[in-house]
């Protein structure tokens, strides 16, 4: 897998190389914004190359020498030093995985950091403080650390009670986690990262809710929230079950779409995906993937041979999930590439949704707009973009968004 994803990376990074835009850009994108975006998008090509390079050696080490095994003792060794009982799977996986954290801490931080106040500081990006982003990184560590053990310890309880009906237990499990999860991050979680304030009474917020109540779209609360104190990148999502839903731009959207119409048509689009059922059928997606996955691993979870292999003597829960991931990683790649399709055909379709209402034109200046604002790669390896985005590129929503209505249908 990482052979095969270097080589569309390299045919991504020969494309970032073009020195001219791609023709539907011309006269569209100017020739500084084009510099620009051509320099970031290297400058984070040159970066992926680096890290995917370091991730794989790591992974490959950690495999060859039987780092996870050795490690899986030393956990229990630290357990009967601090007078637990090493026997107790629950307690030894949170002490093993206690470890994976500091140890993906370790690991992580020196890319993080050179990402956030390396190349986004040097393309105007970043607004971060060193103090903020280690405030954050604390708060995550704290979340791992409130969530992960109740989670893990349920998971491990429900193989090792659930018998034969094993595969519907977790996923019945990780449905209703999945639903609390939805619930409660927008609500408690997401506030201890941003502040979200309801968007001021104007023009803007009446169009919005003028557009929301045409289409019949429960809009309970719509928030700004203050994405420019780490990134002036922008963006703007929906969120809520049934009668409740949320609309969240972000500040640095308002910012840099100056053209109310613009915005507006950026939400109409977001609306086309709840009013043509795309989040349901992406959710529905998810849940059946997850059930397979989980059928999967109650197959091999038995397997002696299997753990052996990569050097364990025992059967934990955990280890046999993380081999699990290990063994499947390529099919895991093919069901991403069909994902990636459905959703940038779903992401056509709420560009026609938008058109058909009227929003044709204010959504192709907001597109170019936040194309250009956020100086995302202008020319795209059509491998690549294939395989990786999930979104389709600005020059494929143009020409879908200027052909004709009978054509679009």
């Amino acid at each position: 897998m990482y052979v095969f994803e270097t080589y569309l990376d390299l045919r991504q990074h020969s494309a970032l190389k073009l020195p001219t835009l791609p023709k539907p850009l011309v006269g569209v994108i100017s020739q500084e914004k084009f510099g620009k975006s051509r320099a970031y998008s290297l400058d984070k090509s040159h970066f992926n190359f680096v890290h995917e390079f370091v991730t794989i050696l790591l992974d490959s080490a950690i495999l060859y020498f039987g780092i996870l095994p050795w490690f899986w003792k030393k956990s229990g060794n630290f357990l009967l030093l601090t007078g637990l009982n090493a026997e107790n799977e629950i307690l030894h996986t949170l002490a093993f995985l206690a470890g994976v954290m500091i140890w993906s801490q370790i690991t992580d931080l020196p890319f993080s950091l050179y990402s956030t106040f390396v190349i986004e500081a040097r393309h105007g990006f970043n607004k971060q403080t060193i103090w903020l982003f280690i405030r954050d990184l604390f708060k995550g560590i704290c979340l791992a650390i409130a969530l992960g053990p109740p989670i893990v310890s349920a998971i491990i309880l429900i193989v090792q009670k659930g018998g034969p009906y094993l595969a519907i237990y977790l996923w019945a499990f990780m449905f209703v986690l999945s639903l609390v999860m939805m619930t409660l991050y927008p609500v408690l979680i997401a506030p201890l990262f941003n502040k979200f304030t309801p968007l001021p009474e104007g023009d803007l917020r009446e169009k919005i809710e003028a557009l929301a109540s045409s289409l019949k779209f429960p809009l309970k609360k719509l928030f700004v929230v203050d994405g420019s104190t780490r990134s002036s990148h922008s963006n703007a999502y929906m969120y809520g079950f049934f009668k409740n839903k949320r609309i969240v731009l972000y500040d640095t959207l308002i910012q840099q779409c100056k053209n109310d119409e613009e915005i507006v048509a950026v939400i109409a689009h977001e609306l086309g995906h709840w009013k043509l059922n795309h989040t349901m059928y992406s959710f529905i997606a998810v849940q059946i993937l997850t059930f397979l996955q989980f059928g999967g691993y109650t197959l091999v979870r038995n397997s002696s041979d299997l753990f052996r292999s990569f050097g364990f003597d025992t059967q934990p829960v955990l280890i046999g999930l993380i081999i699990f991931q290990h063994t499947v990683i390529p099919l895991q790649h093919l069901v991403s590439f069909g994902l990636n399709l459905v959703s940038r055909s779903f992401e056509f379709q709420a560009d026609a949704f938008a058109k058909k209402l009227g929003y044709a034109s204010s959504l192709r200046s907001g597109l170019v707009k936040l194309q250009e604002e956020n100086l995302s790669a202008m020319n795209t390896d059509p491998w690549y973009s294939a395989y990786h985005y999930s979104h389709p590129p600005l020059v494929e929503r143009l020409v879908a968004l200027d052909e004709p209505d009978k054509k679009t249908d």
